[in-house]
């Protein structure tokens, strides 16, 4: 707020001079004024990173002053974007965007008001911790860590240090997921009784052979705590990103589907549930042949079952209404309760049985979740209110994701005390919630 306040104190000198400063600057035209954009740096701008990037360039009440990534044609890419963008959006107005190879050089710039935390999952911790330090607001992308304990470490960094830390779970800004949740907590349903999602899935170790590394990747930094791999291409494609998360088929860097994508359904269950300051007690993962697959209980019973995107009458209860040969939404829920079911996924798609139990679907486009949650963020650092997302919600939210890992690779059921965040009577499945940083990195 201070910086904010230096620069209003700046503008108003600089209009007190006979200069012709472009009504853009000045926030006509329906632009915010430049004393009052957020000024943002961008850690990461691989194929998550130039999304938020493209978004938040076009936004008046914000402006990217620096970019920043380990892969060199990466983060030249993305300073062009910004440069040629502001060039079209705001002309006549400086907008150069400066570069950086190391996020630390971004986060000794006092003139960057706020982060976008959009690295790999390995990087997730230490990077925002180290922005919640320097005094920067921060958006980091799910999951919001690799392990547990660096989960509960960031959100212990957010309250510590005052600051509006928003996790890219953008369903807690979208419509349809925003009226199902209401509905169930309303009761709509009745006692809710099961809850399916889908993207079933964790990792492990992988061997792969050492390729030279190419000109212009900083690979020791783009491993950074994780330990030390010989370069792949299979763990970083040099130049356009060729998908999400091309490394999460390895454990040393994140924890497979249920980290990279079933995150994102589970958010919003806990959400609907109530659950956001606890989570299910029990994780029960199929290769004990007790489960069909990865299966949660809640302390008030409700299962939350990861399936392989359908329903098996073999095997899962189907509720009335429901046909087994229908898909389960992406990233979405299929709550099942004693009267009637609510099923929700991304692109304004919502559903029920009986019909009426969603009498009014909500108006709003499709796109507009990710939309909703950057500026739900930039609207939070202005009145600093915890956002939609706030870091100890996704905290709770990641650290369903690494129960059901840590069930997987163990491979037996877990007993979970969500207020310790410990695991009952199991010293292996408690090493797991942790992993060591490689010098010099630490939280």
């Amino acid at each position: 707020m201070q910086q904010l306040l230096n620069r209003r104190r700046i503008l108003k000198t600089a209009a007190a001079a006979p200069w012709v400063v472009p009504a853009i600057a000045l926030g006509k035209d329906g632009a915010a004024a430049a004393s009052d954009r957020v000024t943002l740096g961008f850690i990461g701008v691989g194929m998550m990173g130039r999304g938020h990037l493209r978004h938040l360039v076009q936004y008046p009440g914000a402006q990217v002053l620096a970019v920043c990534d380990v892969d060199r044609w990466r983060r030249e890419n993305a300073q062009r974007t910004v440069e040629e963008g502001y060039a079209v959006l705001r002309p006549g107005v400086p907008h150069a965007c400066a570069d950086y190879n190391d996020f630390r050089a971004l986060l000794d710039r006092a003139d960057v008001d706020a982060v976008v935390v959009a690295t790999g999952d390995n990087w997730h911790g230490v990077a925002s911790i180290m922005a919640c330090k320097a005094g920067k607001d921060v958006y980091c992308e799910k999951p919001i860590s690799k392990t547990i304990h660096e989960a509960r470490a960031m959100a212990e960094a957010g309250r510590r240090y005052g600051r509006v830390f928003q996790i890219g779970l953008q369903q807690r800004s979208t419509p349809e997921f925003c009226r199902a949740s209401e509905l169930v907590r309303a009761g709509r349903i009745g006692p809710v009784k099961i809850v399916y999602v889908a993207f079933p899935g964790t990792n492990g170790d992988v061997n792969l052979p050492a390729e030279p590394v190419p000109d212009g990747l900083d690979w020791d930094l783009w491993l950074g705590p994780a330990p030390w791999r010989s370069f792949n291409s299979r763990f970083h494609s040099y130049g356009p990103p060729p998908r999400v998360v091309p490394w999460h088929f390895c454990s040393d860097f994140g924890g497979g589907n249920l980290t990279s994508n079933t995150v994102h359904a589970f958010d919003v269950v806990q959400w609907a549930l109530g659950m956001d300051e606890s989570g299910p007690r029990k994780i029960v993962p199929p290769e004990t042949g007790l489960v069909p697959s990865l299966t949660y209980e809640y302390s008030d019973g409700v299962l939350l079952q990861v399936v392989d995107w359908r329903l098996d009458p073999a095997h899962h209860f189907v509720p009335e209404g429901w046909n087994p040969a229908t898909r389960l939404q992406n990233f979405g829920a299929l709550y099942v309760g004693r009267d009637g079911w609510i099923h929700v996924g991304r692109e304004g798609f919502l559903e029920s049985h009986p019909k009426e139990i969603v009498a009014e679907k909500p108006d709003a486009p499709p796109s507009s979740s990710v939309s909703n949650h950057h500026q739900n963020w930039l609207d939070s650092i202005r009145s600093r209110q915890k956002p939609a997302c706030d870091v100890a919600v996704g905290c709770r939210s990641t650290i369903v994701s690494h129960l059901g890992c840590i069930a997987h690779w163990t491979g037996r059921a877990l007993e979970w005390d969500p207020v310790a965040e410990e695991f009952v009577g199991d010293d292996e499945a408690n090493r797991l919630r942790f992993r060591a940083l490689r010098a010099p990195w630490r939280i």
